[in-house]
C-alpha cells in the first residue's frame, strides 16, 4: 500500500499575480477532461499553457476528490526520472524493491486525481510512455499535458492553446473593446503593477491595443512589454517595437510564427539592457532552477563584470523583469522563465563561454556540497539541509555536466559521495543517487580513493534497497581498491556496509563484530559522520541481541559527538534508540522525554522515515498512561508515514510486535469503532499536525460534536455516501438528484464542516459513527 502525507492531494501553487481572461479556454479544458482522459495543451513558449492548466485544474478541483497534482517537468533532465518526479510530486516515497512506475501504479489505480504534466516537450518520448501505461492501468486517472510538441498517443486530445484576444484595429475603437480585449487587461494590469495609477483611456488606448497586436497577444510578451511603462511612455514602446520586432527571424525560419515574435520580444528586451546586463543574463542560464547570489559571485563574474557589479546588476535585470525573486527564508532567490533562460543559453554560445561556465557552475556545486559534507556534525546542519533542497536541480545539473564531457568522472564521484547523508539517505532519494552512481560506475576508471567511496556509497543504498547481490559485488570492488590504499574512512565505510548485510539478514552477532572492526579502524576524531553511521548500527545491534551495556555506551558516545556541535540527524536516531531502551526498562517518563526531543529534531530536518519511528515508538511509550484515543491516533499518523515511504512497518520483524503488542491493546480497551475513528484521525493529519499533536503543542483537529447537527438531513445523507467513496455523479444516480444538486449540497458540506476535502468528510462520519450513535438530525 502507498500513500501520500496530508489531508488531500494540493499540489498546485499560489498565484502571486491575477489570471486575465481565457474564461473560454477554461470551460473547453474542463469539457474536454469530462470526455477525454488526456488532454495536451500545445502552443509556443509564453502563450500562456502553464496559467491556463494551472486555473483549468483550480476550477476541476471538485470533480476529483483525490487531488489536483502539478508535475513540474522544466528541471527534470534524464528521462528515466520522469516517474520519480510524478511519484514525489504525489508525494510518494521509494519502497526497497519496487520500481517508482509500479509504487504509481498501485497508487494512482484507487484514485480520482487529475495530474497537470507541465513542460513535457523535452521529454516527449519519457511522458508519452509513463502516460500511456497510467492510463492503461489506472481507470479513473485524467491527465493534462502542457508541451510545446504534442505526446503522439492513443486517445489524446490536443487543445492548441491560442493567443489572448486583441480589440479589432480595422475599426475605430470603443472603450468596451478595450475591456473586453484580453491582451489589453493583461498589459494594463501588469503596467500597473509597476507604475501605480496607471490607466488605460482614450489616450493611449489605441497604442496599448497596437502593442498588443504587435505581440500577437502572447502574455509574456506583453508582460515583458508592460514591465517598461516604468521608464517609457507607451508610445515609445510600440516604436520601439516598431524597430525590432523582426530582428530574429533569419534565424528562426522553420519555426512557428508565434516563437518568432516572442523571442523577437525578448531580443528586444536584451537590448534595452546595458552590457553588463546583458553578460549576467547570458551567464545566468547556466543555472538550473533557481540561484542565489553567492553562487552568482562565483560562477558569473570575471571578464567584463566584477563581484562589486554583481547586486546591482542582479537587481536591475528583476526589475527589468527578467529575473523573478523569491524569499526563502532569509534569503533571497532568484530564477528565469525557462523561455528567457533558453534565450541567454543561445547568447551565451554565441560568446564561446557555454562550456567554461557549465564548468564553473560544477565546480562551484562540487564545491558546495563537499563544504556542506564536512560541516556535518555542526550547528549548520540544518541550514545545509534546507540549501542542498533549494539547489536539487543544479547539483543534477553539475552531474549531468561531467557525466557528458570526457575525462569528468572524478569531480561526478566526488559529488555523489558527498551527498550521501544530505540527499540519499536524509531525504529518502536513494533511487535517484543509484540512478546517478550507475551511470558513473558503470564506466571505467583506474581505482582511487573517490571511486572506492562511491562504490560503497551504492553498495550501501542496494542494501537498504533489498539489492543485496549488486551490493555485493560494490562491496568487492570498493575492498579490491581498498587493499591498495590506506585509508581508514575506506576500511571503515566498507566495514559498515558489510555489517548491515548482516544486520538486515538477522545474523546480529557477525554484525555486532563487523560494526566494531569499523569503529576499531577510525582514529579517534577522524570522519565523525561515518563513526556516527556506525555507532547508529551497533547500537541498533546490541539493542536485538539484548546487551543494554553496550547499546547505553553507543548512546552517550553518539551525544558526546553530536551534542555540543548541534548536529540533528544523527542525534534524533541515538535519542529514539535510547527511547527504546528506556522504555523496555519501565522508565516511561524518560523514554517519552526522549522520543519527544528526537521528535523535535527531526522535525528540523524534515527526516519523514525518523518522524515514522518516533511516532511509532511514542504511541508505545504512552500506551500504558495516556488515553487509548490519543496511542490510536498516533499509531495512525505513523502508519500514514510508514506508507508515504514505501516502507511497511511489518517489514522490520524485530520491531513489528511492539507495534502489533499496542494496536492490539488501544483496540481492545476502544472497540473496534472507536478505534478506526481515532486512527483515521492520524492518517488524515498533516505532517506538522501529527509532529505537533505527538509533542501536545495543539490539540488534535477534529471538530466539535454539535457539528453534526449543522447538516441538514439530505446533507447528512450525501455526507454518508460520501464517505462511502461515491462520486457526485453516483450520489445522483443514488437519490435520484441532478448531478448538479449533488454537486452543491457537496460543497455546502464542505463549507459548512470547514473541510477542504471529501476525505476529511469521510473521516468525520467515521467519528460521527462512533461517537454519537443516535438517529440523523432533523431538517433545518
Amino acid at each position: 500500500m502507498t500513500s501520500v502525507v496530508g489531508k488531500t492531494i494540493s499540489g498546485l501553487p499560489l498565484e502571486l499575480s491575477s489570471f486575465v481572461g481565457r474564461r473560454r479556454e477554461v470551460d473547453e479544458v474542463r469539457r474536454l477532461l469530462a470526455t477525454s482522459r488526456l488532454v495536451t495543451l500545445t502552443g509556443p513558449g509564453g502563450v500562456g499553457k502553464t496559467r491556463l492548466a494551472l486555473a483549468a485544474g483550480a476550477a476541476m478541483r471538485r470533480a476529483f476528490p483525490d487531488g489536483v497534482v502539478l508535475v513540474e517537468l522544466e528541471q527534470v533532465r534524464a528521462p528515466a526520472l520522469v516517474a520519480n518526479a510524478v511519484s514525489v510530486a504525489v508525494g510518494l516515497r521509494e519502497q526497497a524493491g519496487h520500481a517508482p512506475l509500479e509504487l504509481l501504479v498501485e497508487y494512482l489505480s484507487a484514485r480520482r486525481l487529475l495530474l497537470v504534466l507541465d513542460n513535457s516537450e523535452h521529454l516527449v518520448d519519457a511522458v508519452a510512455e509513463l502516460t500511456g501505461v497510467l492510463l492503461q492501468r489506472c481507470r479513473e486517472l485524467r491527465i493534462l499535458a502542457t508541451s510545446r510538441e504534442w505526446l503522439g498517443i492513443q486517445g489524446e486530445v490536443v487543445m492548441p492553446v491560442p493567443p489572448l484576444s486583441l480589440p479589432d484595429l480595422n475599426r475605430p475603437i470603443a472603450e468596451q473593446d478595450l475591456a473586453r480585449a484580453e491582451a489589453v487587461t493583461l498589459f494594463g494590469e501588469r503596467a500597473a503593477a509597476v507604475r501605480p495609477g496607471f490607466t488605460i483611456g482614450a489616450d493611449n488606448g489605441v497604442a496599448v491595443a497596437e502593442i498588443c497586436r504587435r505581440l500577437d497577444g502572447l502574455p509574456l510578451a506583453i508582460e515583458l512589454a508592460a514591465a517598461r511603462v516604468r521608464a517609457l511612455s507607451e508610445t515609445d514602446i510600440l516604436a520601439r517595437l516598431s524597430n525590432q520586432l523582426n530582428l530574429l527571424s533569419t534565424h528562426l525560419r522553420g519555426t512557428p510564427a508565434r516563437q518568432q515574435t516572442l523571442r523577437s520580444c525578448i531580443q528586444w528586451s536584451h537590448d534595452l539592457c546595458s552590457p553588463q546586463e546583458r553578460l549576467l543574463w547570458a551567464r545566468l542560464s547556466v543555472f538550473a532552477g533557481g540561484f542565489e547570489l553567492d553562487a552568482i559571485e562565483d560562477v558569473c563574474t570575471g571578464d567584463g563584470l566584477s563581484v562589486y557589479d554583481v547586486l546591482d546588476t542582479v537587481a536591475s535585470l528583476v526589475d527589468k523583469s527578467i529575473l523573478v525573486g523569491e524569499q526563502h527564508g532569509d534569503v533571497m532567490r532568484y530564477r528565469m522563465l525557462e523561455t528567457i533562460r533558453e534565450f541567454g543559453a543561445e547568447l551565451l554560445q554565441q560568446r564561446g563561454e557555454h562550456d567554461d561556465l557549465r564548468g564553473r557552475h560544477r565546480d562551484w556545486y562540487l564545491q558546495l556540497v563537499e563544504r556542506a559534507d564536512a560541516d556535518w556534525v555542526s550547528s549548520r546542519q540544518v541550514g545545509w539541509f534546507a540549501r542542498l533542497d533549494r539547489e536539487h536541480a543544479n547539483v543534477q545539473a553539475a552531474v549531468d555536466f561531467c557525466l557528458t564531457r570526457p575525462g569528468e568522472l572524478q569531480p561526478a564521484m566526488r559529488m555523489l559521495v558527498a551527498l550521501f547523508h544530505f540527499y540519499w539517505w536524509g531525504r529518502g532519494w536513494a533511487r535517484e543517487g543509484r540512478l546517478w552512481l550507475a551511470r558513473v560506475l558503470d564506466q571505467p576508471g583506474p581505482p582511487s580513493v573517490v571511486r572506492a567511496k562511491a562504490l560503497l556509497t551504492d553498495g550501501s543504498l542496494g542494501t537498504a534497497d533489498g539489492d543485496f547481490e549488486v551490493a555485493r559485488q560494490r562491496l568487492a570492488d570498493a575492498r579490491a581498491i581498498a587493499a591498495t590504499v590506506a585509508d581508514p574512512s575506506i576500511e571503515a565505510f566498507a566495514h559498515w556496509v558489510d555489517g548491515s548485510f548482516a544486520l538486515y539478514s538477522g545474523d546480529l552477532p557477525t554484525a555486532i563484530t563487523i560494526f566494531e572492526r569499523g569503529l576499531a579502524a577510525l582514529p579517534p576524531g577522524h570522519d565523525l559522520p561515518r563513526r556516527l553511521d556506525l555507532l547508529l548500527s551497533y547500537s541498533s545491534a546490541s539493542a536485538l541481541i539484548g546487551d543494554v551495556d553496550r547499546a547505553n555506551a553507543c548512546y552517550e558516545e553518539s551525544m558526546r559527538i553530536t551534542e555540543p556541535a548541534g548536529e540533528c540527524f544523527h542525534r534524533s536516531y541515538a535519542l529514539w534508540t535510547f527511547g527504546l531502551f528506556a522504555m523496555q526498562q519501565g522508565e516511561t517518563r524518560r523514554a517519552t522525554e526522549l522520543q519527544r526531543e528526537s521528535i523535535r529534531l527531526r522535525r528540523e530536518v524534515r527526516d519523514l522515515t525518523g518522524l515514522g519511528w518516533s511516532l511509532e515508538s511514542l504511541a508505545w511509550t504512552e500506551a500504558a498512561v495516556e488515553p487509548p484515543e490519543r496511542v490510536a491516533t498516533m499509531l495512525g499518523a505513523a502508519d500514514r508515514l510508514w506508507e508515504v515511504m514505501g516502507r511497511p512497518l511489518r517489514t522490520y520483524q524485530h520491531m513489528y510486535p511492539l507495534h502489533e503488542k499496542c494496536r492490539r491493546n488501544a483496540q481492545e480497551r476502544l472497540g473496534d469503532k472507536r478505534f478506526e475513528a481515532a486512527f483515521e484521525r492520524g492518517r488524515a493529519m498533516t505532517v506538522d499536525d501529527a509532529i505537533a499533536f505527538a509533542l501536545d503543542e495543539q490539540p488534535a483537529t477534529a471538530p466539535p460534536d454539535e457539528t453534526r447537527d449543522v447538516l441538514t438531513r439530505r446533507e447528512w445523507e450525501i455526507a454518508e455516501l460520501i464517505a462511502e467513496g461515491l462520486t457526485n455523479r453516483q450520489i445522483a444516480a443514488r437519490l435520484v438528484i441532478s448531478v448538479r444538486t449533488a454537486e452543491t449540497h457537496a460543497e455546502h458540506i464542505l463549507v459548512k464542516l470547514g473541510f477542504g476535502s471529501r476525505t476529511q468528510v469521510a473521516v468525520w462520519v467515521a467519528q460521527q459513527r462512533s461517537d454519537a450513535e443516535g438517529p440523523a438530525p432533523g431538517e433545518h
